[in-house]
């Protein structure tokens, strides 16, 4: 019989290239799966809600795995998994879930932020992005509030993915003031690979006033990565939260 576990973690996003496993760099998932393994003294994978690109944070990532013996205490699990995670993995929480649970299909809701420094400050780097010029927060929230109107956003989308659609359901994007930041929070279904930054990068255009409202609206009509805009540095983006349909933690 095996035993499925979930467990939520954090991540500074910064040392690692994204989530996934991959040749010759250095991943969150790898080191996970290497703390796992070693703790558990068997060969462990784990399967994440999704993937996070290179840099990119995470406050809440939420992950599963499968054990043949359960956990019998879990306080000193993650006393062990900490201790062979390194500083900038931090694995809060486990809990065993019903065998067939699935950290990334049963995810309903992934929620996103990124932090804009509205002035210089040698306290906002790295975990936020300072532009240097000034932005119109009421232009920006204006176009972000057609994202959900819109399916297909093969526009924000990383190209040559192997993803089967690029239909997302954006049920909440809005820019609110807190301090010195400017703060984006956009929630989802599921996002593409580059989604958020593409998506921010493009509203920061709006809010330079390079482009309108209408143009916004016209770039994802286009679908096609070409017309939107930059992507934003991922130093500044964060992974908030991921909600499922069932009590968690």
């Amino acid at each position: 019989m095996a035993f499925r576990y979930f467990m939520r973690l954090a991540y500074n996003g910064a040392p690692f290239h994204g989530w996934q496993s991959q040749p010759n760099a250095v991943s969150v998932q790898e080191v996970l799966e290497r703390a796992l393994s070693t703790v558990l003294r068997s060969d462990i994978k784990i399967t994440g809600a999704g993937r996070t690109d290179t840099g990119v944070n995470a406050k809440t990532m939420v992950a599963h795995f499968d054990l043949e013996e359960p956990i019998k205490d879990s306080y000193r699990f993650l006393r062990a998994i900490n201790s062979l995670s390194g500083k900038d993995i931090v694995v809060d929480a486990v809990t065993e879930v019903a065998p067939d649970a699935h950290a990334r299909f049963d995810a309903v809701k992934r929620t996103y932020k990124y932090f804009i420094a509205t002035k210089r400050s040698p306290f906002a780097y790295p975990f936020s992005w300072y532009p240097g010029f000034q932005l119109d927060v009421e232009a920006m929230n204006r176009a972000a509030s057609h994202l959900g109107s819109y399916i297909d956003f093969t526009s924000f989308s990383k190209l040559h993915t192997d993803v089967m659609t690029n239909n997302c359901r954006i049920d909440y994007a809005k820019w609110e003031v807190n301090g010195d930041y400017l703060v984006f929070t956009i929630s989802a279904d599921r996002f593409l690979r580059n989604m958020v930054r593409a998506i921010v990068g493009t509203l920061v255009d709006v809010g330079r006033h390079k482009l309108t409202e209408q143009q916004f609206c016209e770039i994802i009509e286009k679908k096609n990565r070409c017309d939107a805009g930059a992507s934003v540095p991922g130093n500044a983006l964060f992974l908030w939260d991921v909600e499922y349909p069932y009590p968690l933690f």
